[in-house]
């Protein structure tokens, strides 16, 4: 097997690895709140209105975190 590894020598730009850094930063901070989010909104519910939905309380962080996550 064969491996090509391609090597465009661009520099070393330090702006850019910042920037990129923060908006990493910015994104994580955002699904990070959108969790918070559909935590506390599922957790707010009573146990009744749960079962309506068919969720288990003990269910919640995997779903919120499958809402978000995506996996």
């Amino acid at each position: 097997m064969a491996h090509v590894i391609n090597t465009a020598s661009t520099g070393f730009n330090l702006f850019a690895r910042i920037r990129g850094f923060v908006e990493n930063t910015k994104q994580a901070w955002d699904l990070n709140a959108e969790y918070k989010r559909t935590f506390a909104e599922l957790d707010s519910l009573e146990n009744r209105e749960l079962a309506d939905i068919g969720v288990r309380r003990c269910d919640i962080a995997e779903i919120s975190r499958i809402h978000v996550y995506g996996h």
